[in-house]
């Protein structure tokens, strides 16, 4: 088994609730449907976390919702959302008997894991023991009195998949990416009209034309005054994965 497949069997093993974190702009991408499967399968809870639902309008939510069984809502990085997760936690536990459930995560890179895991755990965690010999692999956080989380970084393996699709999910770091503006080129194609609102450009006629709008609005330039392409690129995917880029109005699920 690989050590991927040995920390999924394991944190399915160990928990009673499993909370699958997935990217409310990109549902199936994030999702991973043999690891919900393996859940389903032994008999455990699980709750789909649906994280940055704030970068969702209102009535884009509602189809989610009907879709999954068992969902939460949350902004892991505004707090919001997270009180209404542990209701739901506690509920779903106490409804099989259990007392002091544990909480496996699991979620693609850059969904908003260790967001979530960081919001539960306020100033007054307590970590509590660790899986010997695989301390950084599978560490048992005390969340509250009431429940124990398993922090599990990088639990979820990727799909061999085009660095630009996991650039765009956020699974793949900029800064390590050989063509950083393929990204940007699907991107673009994806959410016309995305980069030139957000940058204050001109539409371009080109997708090679919008970036190099970019790069000069952002006087990014190498020698000869010649926009700097790359480096250009790697910054629209930064603010792309961070969430500054709308493609969408903003309007909170929260409010």
């Amino acid at each position: 088994m690989s050590h991927f497949g040995w920390i999924v069997h394991k944190v399915i093993e160990k928990s009673d609730i499993i909370l699958e974190i997935i990217d409310a702009r990109f549902i199936e991408e994030t999702r991973n449907k043999e690891v919900e499967y393996k859940v389903k399968n032994r008999g455990k809870i699980l709750i789909y976390v649906i994280n940055k639902s704030d970068l969702l309008r209102q009535h884009e939510l509602l189809p989610i919702k009907e879709k999954f069984e068992n969902c939460v809502f949350v902004s892991a990085k505004n707090h919001l959302g997270t009180n209404m997760l542990r209701q739901k936690i506690l509920l779903l536990a106490r409804k099989k008997g259990i007392k002091q459930p544990k909480v496996g995560v699991i979620g693609y890179p850059n969904v908003g894991k260790s967001s979530l895991i960081n919001a539960f755990k306020g100033s007054h965690s307590a970590r509590t023991s660790a899986e010997a010999g695989y301390t950084k692999a599978l560490q048992l956080l005390r969340i509250s009195k009431d429940v124990v989380m398993f922090d599990t970084p990088g639990v979820m393996e990727k799909e061999k998949r085009d660095e630009g699709d996991l650039a765009i999910i956020g699974a793949k770091n900029p800064s390590s990416m050989h063509d950083p503006d393929l990204a940007v080129f699907k991107l673009i194609k994806k959410y016309p009209g995305a980069l030139e609102k957000y940058y204050g450009i001109e539409k371009g006629s080109t997708r090679q034309k919008i970036i190099e709008q970019v790069a000069v609005k952002l006087n990014m330039k190498k020698k000869g005054n010649i926009p700097d392409i790359e480096r250009a690129s790697r910054k629209i995917l930064i603010d792309w994965q961070s969430g500054n880029i709308k493609y969408k109005r903003e309007i909170s699920p929260f409010d």
